[in-house]
């Protein structure tokens, strides 16, 4: 079980939205329930479809803004929305003069990487894939150094003040975005 070493502060907005039921917290769950409460952010490329409407009809990838540019709808602030959030918020907007029943669908089609750092023979970025865990990882970082650690690896999470650092174990699922280092054995 990961052990969560400092704390982090969530946005009012997240908070908001948590007490609404409508922003659930990454917890370990099936990867099938990613995509539910993942929260979009920058690097990730969605694609966003309306049913009959090709023109609106879109994919993307976010930027370091997190805003979109939507037909009809002018910027759009992005980052931080789960999919079926933004399919609400797009719909919505949709709504307001433009069509009459509008079916938004919004899908990821390629999460942001993660990082792998420290101990490991190939250090860098890799595609983000669900399911995936610290020993997948490494693995995908052409394995670990002689002088590697297997019990001192740490996954910072999030950025700026909601970053949270967690000393992981090998089984410690991974997220989009997160940061693994590897620190050195002392024996």
């Amino acid at each position: 079980m990961p052990k969560k070493v400092t704390g982090w502060a969530i946005p009012l907005s997240a908070l908001w939205l948590s007490a609404w039921g409508m922003l659930p917290a990454y917890a370990d769950t099936p990867s099938s329930v990613l995509e539910e409460q993942y929260q979009l952010g920058t690097g990730d490329v969605i694609t966003i479809r309306v049913f009959g409407e090709d023109e609106l009809s879109l994919e993307v990838r976010l930027s370091d803004s997190g805003v979109i540019n939507y037909p009809f709808l002018g910027e759009i602030q992005v980052a931080g929305f789960t999919a079926s959030l933004l399919e609400k918020k797009i719909a919505a907007g949709l709504l307001d003069g433009y069509m009459v029943n509008p079916s938004v669908e919004v899908t990821i089609k390629e999460y942001r990487s993660f990082f792998v750092d420290g101990e490991v023979n190939t250090p860098g970025s890799y595609a983000f894939l669900p399911g995936l865990t610290i020993n997948k990882a490494i693995a995908m970082a052409s394995g670990l150094t002689p002088r590697a650690s297997q019990r001192k690896i740490i996954i910072k999470r999030g950025h700026g003040e909601n970053q949270e650092v967690i000393e992981a174990e090998m089984d410690t699922k991974l997220y989009p975005g997160d940061i693994i280092t590897v620190k050195q054995s002392f024996f």
